[in-house]
């Protein structure tokens, strides 16, 4: 394969990529919340059938890794991340209209067997696809700006993912402000109709066609598996993207804890409604996009190799909300719940401007789709256990303390703690002299930035 020069940075670029981002956000949606809330809820099915079906993605986040390898080496239909982005995101599509038959067969039928069996083959056509076309995104991102930018241009992305989950469940609420068959099939084919042009119109053209030999695109996979294996030796020799993969699952785990519980917890602890407790997130989640947004103004020029401090404090902001949303919780008072919320939102939305950018940073241009494929799973894997972690140690403390209010306390200070260990473990990450063996700095400017920390 031939290289070509540095691409220019483009914001139009840029901006249409992150419009990738739309049907992603109306997928989830649709999938992870109202799917969710229909079949708890509507159809008073049990929780834990639902929940096993939610967490598939999770449990098939190694074909990331997978899919990452291949868009770095094998070339599909002439492109190197775009068809693989394209085939994945089909597979979501086609899982769509599945997920609908199977509430029209509960609709009719509540636990009907048919019903199951199209909502598995649902959910395994859009994890799937979801992990066949993260890495390969992720990296196309990557490629399409200069290195400078490389940091900058993933930080959006998922900022504007964070924006789109707001905007579109409010817009989904609007649209199905009540259980109807009939409303979930309009959303579903909205979904596919808007979803699908965004997955088409942000990356159509971005990439260049590769130049390649057929008979290097015609390489099997069972060809490609020694070279699999021997790239993933590679990066799990190194000592420093062992510690980063420590950190970021360290860190993953720790913030993704109170996911599950912490509605419960209003409702257990504070005593708080249905309406109030289904804002929790949008708080945090709120805070969250909106430092992401300062942050690209203020920091848009920092280079990612810099970005350590400001990962760290993001994190420091994190651990503290935590700690309070414990006092929170012991003392049971109510009107002080939004506080912690939004500085812990606060602090997520300067990690995850800072973390992207390090795990760009944190990859090699010979293997960019293998790095990120790594990051990615790790991130997915470590978001499921931190999710079920905290499930776990919730109904653990609290049967072994009697009180709803410690339980919940003990498991928001232990996210706390996680949150400040991750601080100390990001510190062991020498991100400086990865930058300068993979190329990103000259050695001159890694001493320079060294002795500036």
């Amino acid at each position: 394969m031939t290289e070509s020069a540095e691409p220019r940075f483009s914001w139009w670029r840029l901006m249409r990529l992150c419009t990738f981002q739309i049907g992603s956000a109306m997928g989830d949606i649709l999938v992870t919340s109202i799917w969710n809330r229909i079949m708890i809820v509507n159809f008073g099915l049990p929780a834990l059938p639902v929940g096993l079906l939610l967490s598939l993605r999770y449990l098939l986040s190694p074909l990331s890794l997978y899919a990452g390898f291949r868009s770095d080496n094998t070339p599909f239909l002439g492109y190197r991340r775009t068809s693989y982005i394209w085939l994945g995101r089909a597979l979501m599509l086609l899982s769509l209209p599945l997920l609908a038959l199977s509430v029209g067969r509960f609709d009719a039928n509540q636990n009907e067997a048919l019903g199951w069996a199209l909502a598995v083959a649902s959910f395994l056509l859009y994890g799937t696809g979801t992990l066949l076309s993260g890495s390969p995104f992720l990296a196309l991102v990557r490629d399409a700006m200069p290195k400078a930018r490389q940091g900058l241009a993933a930080s959006m992305a998922e900022t504007f993912l964070i924006i789109m989950f707001a905007v579109v469940g409010i817009s989904f609420s609007l649209v199905l402000k009540g259980y109807s068959l009939a409303g979930f099939w309009a959303l579903t084919l909205a979904t596919m109709g808007i979803g699908g042009f965004f997955w088409i119109f942000a990356i159509a053209g971005v990439e260049k066609r590769a130049r390649i030999a057929m008979s290097r695109a015609a390489e099997t996979t069972r060809a490609h598996f020694a070279p699999f294996r021997a790239t993933f030796v590679n990066i799990l020799n190194d000592r420093r993207t062992r510690a980063f993969f420590v950190f970021l699952a360290m860190a993953t785990v720790s913030a993704w804890m109170q996911e599950v519980i912490l509605e419960p917890f209003g409702a257990q602890v504070l005593n708080a409604t249905l309406a109030q407790t289904t804002r929790y997130s949008s708080y945090w989640q709120s805070a969250t996009a909106l430092v992401l947004i300062v942050a690209a103004i203020v920091w848009r020029k920092r280079r990612g190799e810099d970005q350590v401090p400001l990962t760290q404090m993001g994190l420091g902001i994190m651990g503290v909300g935590m700690a309070l949303l414990a006092v929170v919780s012991l003392t049971a008072q109510a009107s002080l719940i939004v506080l912690p919320l939004l500085i812990f939102g606060a602090g997520f939305g300067l990690y995850t401007f800072g973390g992207f950018q390090l795990l760009i940073v944190m990859t090699s241009d010979q293997a960019a789709g293998a790095y990120l494929g790594l990051w990615t799973v790790t991130i997915l894997l470590s978001r499921g256990l931190g999710i079920s972690l905290g499930s776990a140690l919730r109904d653990g403390f609290v049967a072994l303390s009697g009180s709803d209010a410690l339980g919940y306390a003990i498991v928001f200070g232990i996210s706390a703690f996680g949150l400040f260990l991750s601080i100390l473990l990001l510190s062991r990450v020498n991100v400086l002299s990865f930058a300068r063996d993979t190329g990103r700095l000259s050695a001159v400017d890694a001493h320079v930035m060294a002795a500036e920390l």
